[in-house]
């Protein structure tokens, strides 16, 4: 039989220790002789073996019973058989056990939601979003890594510890252009998606009315399965909303050109402003000048989160200068130029 420690002195605590603080001693030295955090050192990944093995006995009730009954031999096959007394330590069948990282996340949370809670079936929440490693040893004390997709839908036994790795599915990203009045009104949109298989699946779209470019839609469920009948992770569509000659768009407001003729400028009258709901009639007062703006109250882009709601259109006017005047016209012209001047006002 290997010469092993003793698993109280392993941990550095006493045989009269409760659940708690073996499990803050665990913790800690966990933390501090992890792979993840020692770079290949042979010795942290050895001493990270030894003091995982003896939590996976004292934290268990009946391994630990049998531990302090029959010490090492409980569990290397020379002391009693399996079942009796509760059984013995087997964890996967192999006589090995796992730990798992997530890329990418802090130590802290690592250790927080998988060796927390994790042990006796209880399960972790998964907050990581890239791939995860598993870090093992094997039945001839090779100490092993192996790379693990987040959308995995294998839950893995954590070998002596009991249960399965639990976790919510990783979340997807995607894109999509429609156009600016699908964007403004809303629509229903059919998009093909590649799963990490291979395999094409077609999903239906609702793009919700009032949408601007650059925004995500959340569909829930629709993204990496879940660990262990965890739910699904969710796909974040994000979408591009395309443009329009004769509108722009900033936020719920849209802001349009009209051209009126010269005289409409100058006695005022009305003109017909093309809006995204079809034309509206407005009013044109007497001496406009070109570049001003006529707000139009509720003409603008409906709110994405409230039908009730809507923004504005903006409408500039500009003046028509006529290229050609019939005699008769430019004769009355430049009596309308001489009149102007005569009492002190320019005809511009």
């Amino acid at each position: 039989m290997e010469n092993k420690r003793d698993y109280y002195e392993v941990l550095g605590v006493s045989k009269t220790a409760d659940e708690a603080e073996i499990k803050k001693a665990y913790r800690k030295l966990a933390k501090k002789y992890h792979p993840d955090t020692n770079g290949g050192n042979v010795n942290a990944e050895q001493r990270f073996k030894e003091i995982t093995e003896a939590y996976s006995i004292l934290s268990d009730p009946e391994k630990r019973k049998l531990y302090d009954q029959f010490g090492h031999t409980a569990f290397d096959g020379s002391g009693p058989a399996p079942g009796s007394a509760g059984g013995f330590y087997g964890g996967n069948g192999q006589g090995g056990y796992q730990t798992w990282h997530f890329e990418g996340s802090d130590m802290d949370d690592i250790f927080g939601d998988i060796f927390g809670d994790l042990f006796h079936g209880q399960g972790g929440s998964g907050k990581g979003r890239g791939s995860f490693h598993s870090y093992g040893f094997n039945q001839d004390g090779s100490f092993g890594s192996q790379g693990f997709g987040g959308q995995s839908s294998n839950s893995r036994n954590y070998g002596g510890f009991g249960g399965s790795f639990h976790g919510k599915g990783q979340d997807f990203n995607a894109e999509i252009s429609v156009s600016f009045d699908d964007a403004a009104f809303g629509c229903d949109k059919v998009i093909r998606l590649q799963d990490e298989h291979g395999g094409v699946q077609s999903l239906q779209v609702h793009i919700p009315a009032g949408i601007d470019d650059g925004k995500s839609i959340r569909l829930k469920g629709k993204g990496g399965q879940g660990f262990g009948g965890s739910p699904a992770g969710d796909l974040l569509l994000k979408v591009h909303v395309g443009t329009r000659p004769d509108f722009e768009r900033k936020g719920m407001d849209v802001y349009s050109t009209i051209q009126i003729p010269f005289t409409t400028a100058v006695f005022g009258g009305e003109a017909v402003v093309p809006t995204l709901k079809g034309q509206v009639r407005c009013k044109i007062k007497a001496g406009i000048q070109s570049g001003s703006k006529i707000r139009l109250k509720g003409k603008g882009i409906v709110a994405m989160n409230d039908s009730s709601r809507y923004g504005d259109q903006y409408v500039t006017v500009q003046i028509q200068v006529p290229r050609y005047l019939t005699p008769e016209a430019e004769q009355k012209l430049r009596e309308f130029e001489a009149a102007c001047k005569s009492s002190g006002f320019t005809a511009a």
